[in-house]
């Protein structure tokens, strides 16, 4: 990658130009990077009451029993009204990587990963949350740790 810095003090904001051959991972990971973000919380439902959470303290977006959670550290579980899909295009810059058809971790928040299990990976999550990715996406979290 070349990287190609012009100063002109004639622009009133920072305009950034990407000049690529072809759409790439390493593009793909560039944009996700530098575009804003997106609002920075997410309502959280729990006995009827709205609580606003940072998606910097969920650990995990999983899907039971036809709804949308929301785990944070402290073990408190929310109901979130966005689908797994929508969070996962929306919080990828933050790192929420998915490990399963119906969940989404915060890789910032894992504190082990046990690899010697045979065909999947147990993830230990901050607060001693543990769950394990699916074999259909061993390939991609392998790809994510540089394996």
């Amino acid at each position: 990658m070349k990287v190609n810095v012009e100063l002109n003090p004639d622009l009133k904001e920072l305009l950034v130009n990407i000049l690529a051959p072809e759409k790439s991972q390493e593009l793909d990971a560039l944009l996700a990077r530098i575009e804003p973000p997106e609002e920075t919380t997410l309502l959280g439902f729990q006995n009827g009451c709205a609580v606003p959470l940072n998606p910097d303290d969920v650990l995990r977006f999983y899907g039971e029993e036809k709804e949308v959670r929301a785990q944070t550290a402290d073990g408190v579980v929310y109901t979130v009204r966005p689908r797994l899909y929508e969070l996962e295009g929306r919080y990828a810059a933050r790192r929420f990587v998915r490990i399963s058809n119906s969940e989404l971790v915060n890789w910032n928040r894992v504190e082990a990963l046990d690899l010697s299990l045979a065909g999947t990976i147990r993830v230990t999550l901050a607060g001693g949350v543990v769950t394990y990715v699916s074999r259909r996406c061993v390939k991609r979290i392998k790809e994510v740790l540089g394996l």
